[in-house]
């Protein structure tokens, strides 16, 4: 049974810096497809990063130049590395994987919080 785990999140100031970690359990991170997205009050939840089980990259463009996803598949993890974090960022933030070799996310986490004070 494929699980994934966020933690990492919290509270900062606008312009600081989080780190999300997502632990993988139940399938070998490398074969298979991992991102975040998140979902902010009152809005739906929306595509923020996801790397692809060749690693190829790609953002929502609210993100591009802020925000890294890397993966670490040794240890069945995937990060978000956040910086310049703006209030708007504020959500409750997702790790989520896809089936091997596939592209539609179907594993969930519960999601974590990030909250960013003006």
């Amino acid at each position: 049974q494929v699980q994934v785990t966020e933690s990492g999140g919290g509270l900062v100031q606008a312009g600081g810096s989080l780190r999300l970690s997502c632990a993988a359990s139940g399938h070998t991170t490398s074969m298979y497809g991992m991102g975040w997205f998140r979902q902010a009050p009152g809005k739906e939840r929306e595509f923020v990063a996801g790397s692809t089980w060749t690693d190829g990259q790609t953002y929502a463009d609210s993100v591009k130049g802020r925000f890294s996803i890397s993966r670490d598949n040794a240890k069945n993890m995937i990060f978000l590395q956040m910086n310049n974090l703006k209030p708007e960022d504020t959500a409750v933030y997702y790790c989520t994987s896809t089936r091997p070799r596939t592209l539609e996310y179907v594993y969930w986490g519960q999601g974590i919080q990030v909250t960013v004070s003006s």
